[in-house]
């Protein structure tokens, strides 16, 4: 009996409701994913207009791989698969925020053997030092949005998997972009909750003072995602991270500009990625749980 059998057995209504969701025609029904097809690593994307993909980024971006395959489509979900550089990767589409989010780790970490899940993205800065089109790699997020505190208390960390922030952080270096790895932040409210009037100009003295509070905190951005992705990948066992670019600054003012740094971003995750498979290779190689500099793999 594994640590949640007792619970369930207790449960009254443990009979009509079943681990991982509902399944038509024998897959995720969400994703629609044939689970065979799904990656080693995850990037999850948002169809964000202000990134102005210009079509379905899973599919723009999946040019990228080689073997290209669509590994699954629904009415909410885009997923393709193949490699880069040896790395299986699966790239999946849908909508905005950690309550989205879930719907695809769920089914993914259920029936798949994925084992490292990623945001990538747009974010707003929040930082002196963050200019608009830098790369920020989030080592940790602040668990402002719902979902993650429906599966367990706000105290417990997003903590963001030390191997994924190295591989990215490597890549990044190796490309010489300008990056910054720290906190980040998400929450559901893409208005008030980020210090923004809502309709009317609906707004409250505590909406007032979000912004400078986060700032005096040293957070680096804010987006809706990261925490939930962070947070539900440490519950189950799996590697989780984001990797944003910054658009604007509402501290320093600069102003947005529609995609400012994704080109980079995706840059950085694709040759991290790349950069991820070969050390867990080498700990494959050396039979270890985890990857210390010692192993070496993140250079060629």
């Amino acid at each position: 009996m594994n640590r949640f059998d007792k619970l369930l057995s207790q449960y009254e209504y443990a009979g009509r409701v079943h681990a991982g969701g509902f399944v038509i025609n024998g897959k995720p029904a969400l994703t629609q994913i044939d689970p065979d097809l799904v990656g080693d690593y995850v990037i999850m994307l948002v169809r964000d207009p202000l990134l102005v993909y210009g079509g379905d980024p899973a599919e723009l971006l999946s040019r990228r791989l080689e073997n290209r395959v669509l590994a699954g489509q629904s009415g909410m979900f885009t997923t393709y698969s193949g490699y880069y550089k040896g790395a299986h990767i699966s790239l999946v589409s849908g909508g905005s925020g950690s309550s989205e989010a879930e719907l695809v780790l769920v089914e993914f970490m259920h029936y798949t053997k994925a084992s490292a899940f990623l945001r990538l993205g747009g974010a707003a800065g929040l930082n002196e030092k963050v200019k608009s089109g830098d790369v920020v790699i989030a080592s940790g997020v602040v668990r402002d949005e719902g979902m993650s505190q429906a599966y367990v208390t706000p105290s417990f960390p997003a903590a963001s998997s030390y191997e994924m922030v190295l591989a990215f952080a490597q890549a990044a270096d190796d490309l010489t972009y300008s990056y910054h790895i720290g906190v980040g932040r998400s929450q559901d409210s893409e208005y008030v909750a980020c210090g923004t009037p809502s309709v009317g100009g609906y707004f409250q003295q505590r909406h007032a003072e979000i912004i400078d509070y986060y700032n005096r905190a040293g957070v680096l951005y804010w987006d809706r995602e990261s925490s939930g992705i962070v947070t539900l990948t440490s519950l189950f066992g799996r590697r989780g991270c984001a990797v944003v670019s910054v658009d604007n600054n509402l501290v320093t003012g600069e102003s947005f500009t529609a995609g400012d740094g994704q080109d980079k971003a995706i840059e950085v995750v694709f040759e991290g990625l790349a950069n991820l498979h070969k050390m867990d290779q080498a700990k494959a190689a050396q039979g270890k749980e985890y990857w210390i500099p010692g192993l070496g793999a993140t250079k060629e």
